[in-house]
């Protein structure tokens, strides 16, 4: 059974975050401001979720009802005086329910979602999906340059890595991320790409 958590802070954006990316983000509203500061003194995260209705700034918005915690990397300004910061994804999550702060920040409770069958192997038949990802990783390299051999062998990170970088749209990102089954997010993902060829 997943495991409940304290409420968590959400950012609702017009991206998808899987366990594992990076994502680079630039806040300025004071409700993301106040909330960096937080989860900076506690050491904690914050959710990602994709905007199913309203915006990024001003009302708060509507989010999946799946998302990923997000962890600060890193942080500095831009040439504009903004905050920059750096996230990774961590654990995705099911959101119960939602309440907006006076301040307007979402927060919600949520429970953490584990792949099924922890981290199984791939799969014969995915693995042409492991090779498609060594010639991407060899064309963009970055951070994923020269992963650990044995990482091509797992069926969650395979999956987590092409959901990341395919020209995915958000609505098969999003649900590849709802997927317990790191085996069904590979064939989604196959399935996708001969629909593309």
């Amino acid at each position: 059974m997943p495991e409940a958590g304290a409420p968590l802070p959400l950012l609702p954006l017009q991206a998808v975050l899987v366990p594992g990316a990076g994502l680079d983000l630039r806040i300025f509203e004071r409700r993301y401001l106040d909330m960096v500061r937080d989860c900076g003194r506690s050491g904690s995260g914050f959710g990602v979720c994709l905007i199913l209705e309203g915006s990024e700034t001003g009302a708060a918005a509507t989010p999946a009802a799946f998302g990923t915690e997000a962890l600060i990397e890193d942080f500095g300004s831009t040439p504009d005086g903004l905050l920059s910061l750096r996230v990774r994804g961590r654990r995705r999550f099911h959101v119960l329910r939602t309440r907006v702060r006076d301040n307007g920040l979402l927060v919600a409770d949520v429970e953490w979602r584990e792949d099924a069958a922890g981290s199984p192997r791939l799969r014969p038949e995915h693995a042409l999906l492991a090779e498609l990802l060594r010639r991407i990783l060899l064309q963009v390299a970055g951070e994923h340059a020269e992963p650990a051999p044995l990482l091509f062998e797992s069926a969650a990170w395979v999956g987590w890595r092409l959901a990341e970088l395919l020209p995915l749209e958000m609505r098969q990102r999003q649900a590849l991320l709802q997927d317990d089954d790191p085996h069904a997010r590979l064939q989604r993902l196959l399935e996708a790409i001969a629909a593309e060829g």
